[in-house]
């Protein structure tokens, strides 16, 4: 499993700088398509969106994103949507944090 971070420059820089290998740098129009993209690759088991861009997607894109087992999306930013041991027993059933 790989961490992808899809995001615009600024926000994938540092993940790019710390070695993250799937770093999608995308203008604000094309996050959807892109995430749409990184959801679809059976390779990425985190997807890691700046919380803003997260805000932006349609509705159907959320709620994907919301139900899919598999990336866990984490939402870097000002506020989190959801916490990260919610996400994690999504994504495999188990609440490790017992």
């Amino acid at each position: 499993m790989e961490l992808a971070v899809v995001g615009r420059d600024d926000f994938v820089l540092g993940f790019r700088l710390a070695g993250v290998r799937k770093c999608y740098s995308v203008e604000p129009d094309a996050i959807e398509a892109k995430v749409d993209a990184v959801v679809d690759d059976p390779d990425v088991g985190i997807l890691v969106l700046n919380t803003e861009d997260l805000r932006r997607l349609s509705h159907g894109t959320r709620r994907r994103l919301e139900t899919v087992p598999r990336p866990v999306v984490i939402a870097v930013g000002a506020k989190e949507e959801e916490d990260l041991r919610a996400k994690v027993k999504r994504a495999i059933g188990i609440d490790l944090f017992k």
